[in-house]
């Protein structure tokens, strides 16, 4: 028997490999008629409603009515028919996200016999998850923001809590405005999420610290609270170590932090100061860089990447800075507040200079 399992590997592998493929597909069609069949029941509830003039009454007993004849199937709820009435209306108007022209129902299916003009459906939407989208609608009100989250969902299949951490720590505003030299120094393959990988400010209130600290408090911070610091860093990060020892021509360095970024597979160096950023810490980063590569990268893995995160900076100085930079670096700050600061804002892209950032994320990564 192991002789003849063994003989037939290959094959037994092929198949399993297909059937797991064709069970993606299936789950991905299912979840693409059910956005459907919910976008089609919030259209009619709302189109009743204005036509009849029908108030909030009609969904509860459309509720009760659909649960009725349909026992153990969840997702009809008076809750959620308020979703999905709130999601046609929400997205039937989005010039983004709707493709262009609108579909004429089928009168055939409808007992009035009436053709109506109805917005199809944008595909996008269809690609993720119902409880997903509902996130994206109620916690983004701004549709570039909501087309931003939407496409990262689909391309790096954030589960549920990775996209609602992903927005409450607004990434979306600091993605935009970060500061790396990764359009010269990272492969174009995996660029985008090496982007992603590195916002322009990082929340760091999950530390009880004064204003006044040193770096080795703010590390020790970070370290007793890894999980929260980790979860903040945008969840594709494994801790490796702190003070992280590099032995180079028999002298000592040590790596304020060293991470592990799995879906870039690459070493992430983090040199973390209290002060404000200065031309000189890229260069300690670039070291820091070449001798990781030289040393601890594996032939599988990527180019080591540096994320230099200051209390404050300069933009200008930065970007001077990273164009002389021959390794990827990104340079952030650290703050100890929860809202996007005003001063951040003024520096966010135009709309148009941010759609077309936003067209750019559709595609896939490849290995």
């Amino acid at each position: 028997m192991e002789n003849g399992l063994a003989h037939y590997g290959p094959f037994i592998k092929e198949i399993k490999e297909l059937i797991y493929r064709r069970q993606y597909e299936a789950m991905k069609k299912v979840n693409a008629e059910l956005i459907q069949l919910y976008w089609e029941i919030g259209e009619e509830i709302d189109r009743q409603q204005r036509e009849q003039g029908w108030g909030k009454s009609v969904v509860e007993i459309l509720a009760r009515e659909l649960q009725k004849e349909f026992p153990g199937v969840q997702g009809f709820s008076a809750r959620n028919l308020w979703l999905m009435r709130s999601f046609y209306i929400e997205y039937s108007q989005n010039a983004n996200l709707q493709p262009s022209g609108a579909e004429i129902r089928d009168s055939n299916l409808y007992p009035s016999g009436a053709e109506i003009r109805r917005a199809s459906l944008p595909a996008l939407l269809a690609e993720i998850g119902w409880k997903k989208n509902v996130v994206i609608m109620q916690k983004c009100k701004d549709p570039l923001e909501r087309e931003f989250y939407i496409k990262m969902t689909k391309r790096y299949g954030w589960t549920k809590d990775v996209l609602i951490n992903n927005i409450e720590n607004q990434a979306f505003g600091k993605y935009l405005v970060n500061q790396t030299n990764f359009d010269e120094t990272v492969p174009e393959r995996y660029r985008l999420q090496a982007k992603l990988a590195v916002k322009d400010d990082y929340n760091f209130d999950f530390i009880e610290m004064g204003v006044e600290h040193s770096e080795a408090e703010l590390e020790a911070g970070i370290i007793k609270n890894i999980r929260a610091f980790l979860s903040e860093m945008g969840g594709d990060f494994s801790f490796i170590g702190s003070q992280y020892h590099l032995d180079v021509a028999d002298d000592d360095y040590y790596i304020d932090l060293l991470l592990f970024h799995r879906r870039l597979r690459c070493l992430i160096a983090i040199d973390l100061k209290i002060g404000e950023f200065k031309p000189e810490y890229a260069g300690k980063m670039q070291f820091y860089l070449t001798a990781l590569d030289e040393t601890m990268k594996l032939p599988d893995e990527n180019p080591s990447i540096g994320i230099i995160i200051c209390k404050s900076k300069n933009r200008t100085r930065v970007e001077y800075t990273l164009k002389t930079s021959g390794k990827p670096i990104g340079v952030a700050t650290y703050s100890f507040y929860e809202s996007l600061p005003e001063d951040m804002r003024a520096l966010l892209p135009s709309p148009d200079e941010i759609a077309a950032i936003i067209r750019g994320i559709g595609g896939e990564d490849h290995d």
